[in-house]
């Protein structure tokens, strides 16, 4: 896979995912990626953004509910 930024090739890897929800920081670590080489720019698969876009989901009824300002998630453990 090609970096969509610098055209270097990219490597598999993981990574940290920050979402800013304005009442409360989610917080998804061992997130699945590829990584340049180059210029570090991030990419994720198709099942991967939805994976995460379910976590978050389910982020944010916790986060409500709790009144928690910060979440922190590991992707790898997650059922979401």
């Amino acid at each position: 896979m090609k970096c969509i930024e610098c055209g270097t090739e990219m490597e598999r890897g993981t990574t940290t995912s920050v979402t800013d929800l304005g009442y409360c920081l989610i917080i998804i670590r061992n997130v699945p990626c590829f990584k340049c080489k180059e210029c570090n720019e991030i990419s994720y698969s198709g099942d991967v953004i939805l994976h995460l876009e379910r976590i978050i989901e389910m982020a944010k009824k916790t986060a409500k509910s709790l009144l928690q300002e910060i979440s922190i998630i590991d992707y790898s453990k997650s059922v979401a």
